[in-house]
């Protein structure tokens, strides 16, 4: 039996956040039906480079019954009625207020139903001056100041993946576990509204930046593959063209590095001896560490680096990182195709985990109207 066999899960949803939450709830064993548009979620034309399939669409919605509602419909709308009054949870990542003008929104739906749990996602929560402004993730990394502090000295980029997006489904995947757990604990069972934003998420990912900013006075810069706030930390090229990121923790740290890279007693001399004073003189610091790189190939260096017990890390290309030997695999059908994808981070009793295939359109529609239908 799955830890999450029994829950029953309605997913009114596209695109990335909420998929992605209950993604993970079907990952653990929930009936998730998944509601879509006639013409389908948008995330599923997003490109076709996974064996003719999105990847977003293959990534997200493995294991999850697919079918197509148009909610404008009366038909449609009391069908999706049915399926709440039998669900565990509801998540909803519409556009502000379009359940609540379809006369069916999250409120009236706990009010039907105390134990009922439900889960908005929105671009900047529900309350506040721009609750109603579009969002979608690059958006959201502007806004957020995400994109202010990376990049680099000439300009701000944006994260290369849909990090803002993949935030707010983990904070609404968490948020739901949590109220399940609680809702099992209490005897009478209640449920609760959860209410989850892109830019929330985000925002809380950014405390430590805004603190530095706001009370320290110092502002991350964007420093490329630098870090804003301990040195070295950071990218150098060895002596064969390759590059090598290493990390300094700390003062004892830093102690061997220099022993190993030849000079014992540079963290004794003013500009060298604590984080601090190394951030101010960060030119020379980085100086002395690059020279020393680029006079042996980079797997030289990571002996070395190894045999002082300092952290590494390989400037890895995409091929570089298909190739990873740490890599967990693990098998997707999706459209008559096997597609080969990475393993989510938690490993359970040292199982790989197996999944149930991603649903085409509408593929479990006859069966659900059946069911559902009153």
């Amino acid at each position: 039996m799955k830890d999450l066999e029994g829950i029953t899960v309605v997913a009114i949803e596209q695109a990335v956040a909420a998929p992605y939450a209950s993604g993970r709830l079907a990952d653990a064993g929930a009936r998730v039906i998944k509601i879509e548009r006639p013409q389908g979620d948008f995330a599923r034309g997003y490109d076709d480079l996974a064996k003719g399939n999105s990847a977003y669409f293959v990534w997200l919605n493995r294991g999850k019954e697919s079918i197509a509602l148009d909610l404008k419909t009366p038909q449609d709308l009391s069908l999706l009625k049915q399926m709440v009054a039998k669900a565990d949870v509801v998540i909803q990542n519409l556009a502000p207020g379009v359940l609540e003008r379809l006369g069916f929104g999250l409120e009236q739906m706990r009010r039907e139903d105390p134990t009922l749990i439900t889960c908005s996602i929105s671009g900047y929560g529900e309350q506040g001056p721009r609750r109603e402004q579009k969002a979608y993730d690059l958006l959201i990394q502007a806004e957020s100041g995400l994109c202010a502090i990376n990049g680099t000295p000439e300009g701000p980029a944006r994260v290369g993946v849909s990090v803002c997006d993949i935030a707010a489904g983990m904070a609404a995947h968490a948020a739901i576990l949590q109220a399940l757990f609680a809702r099992e604990r209490h005897a009478k069972k209640k449920g609760r509204a959860i209410a989850v934003s892109l830019f929330h998420s985000m925002a809380d990912w950014m405390n430590v930046p805004m603190m530095q900013h706001r009370y320290g006075g110092k502002t991350p810069g964007r420093l490329g593959l630098k870090h804003p706030t301990i040195a070295p930390y950071g990218v150098f090229e060895c002596g064969d063209g390759k590059p090598l990121l290493i990390s300094i923790q700390n003062e004892q740290e830093w102690q061997r590095l220099c022993a190993a890279l030849g000079d014992a007693e540079l963290p004794r001399k003013e500009g060298f001896r604590n984080n601090v004073e190394r951030l101010a003189n960060r030119e020379a610091v980085d100086g002395f560490v690059g020279a020393a790189f680029a006079q042996q190939d980079r797997e030289a260096m990571i002996e070395k680096l190894q045999q002082a017990k300092i952290a590494f890390g390989r400037l890895s290309d995409l091929d570089d990182f298909v190739a990873h030997p740490q890599n967990n695999w693990v098998t997707v059908d999706a459209g008559n195709k096997s597609i080969e994808i990475l393993s989510p981070a938690a490993i359970i009793n040292g199982e790989r985990p197996s999944f149930a295939p991603v649903p085409d359109l509408d593929q479990h529609g006859s069966a659900l109207r059946s069911e559902f239908s009153s």
